[in-house]
């Protein structure tokens, strides 16, 4: 009878932990997801200009889910929409480094300027754990501007 309740509690647990795996991802966003924001977005301002700047900024707006959001900069920098920090707005961010020294907003904007989407590594702060993680953001050039959403390596 031990026996048969210690293979009961096992199984349990291995359920319960297989269980907590997959929340735990369903917490995170997916490469996918980011690309398919970034599309939404680049048809937002197709088709509303500037004034969409405002929704991607909006926190708990329609682009924004779990830790995936919207950032917008202009190729000299200067970031037009951030969908986790509305402080950002309208700061000029070319000289912005992640914890390990990369210029990532530099980066960014001379990719950019190639005119091609692109995916870019860098690390950042997660909105979920509080911490600097590891980063992958897709962006696609638009007019004078970088339209980006990303996931976190995690």
């Amino acid at each position: 009878m031990l026996k048969r309740t210690l293979k009961i509690l096992t199984v349990a647990a291995i359920g319960a932990v297989i269980a907590a795996s997959s929340a735990g991802a369903a917490e995170r966003a997916t490469k996918d997801e980011a690309m398919a924001m970034v599309k939404k977005a680049v048809a937002a301002i197709k088709a509303n200009g500037d004034k969409a700047y405002a929704d991607f900024t909006k926190k708990g707006g329609p682009f924004t889910d779990r830790d995936l959001y919207i950032v917008v900069y202009k190729t000299d920098g200067v970031v037009l929409a951030h969908g986790q920090n509305e402080t950002l707005v309208g700061k000029n961010l070319s000289d912005a480094k992640d914890p390990d020294g990369k210029p990532f907003v530099q980066e960014r904007i001379d990719l950019a300027k190639k005119g091609q989407p692109f995916w870019q590594d860098y690390k950042f702060m997660d909105p979920l754990t509080k911490k600097p993680e590891p980063k992958e953001m897709y962006c696609e050039p638009l007019n004078d501007t970088a339209v980006c959403g990303g996931v976190y390596k995690l």
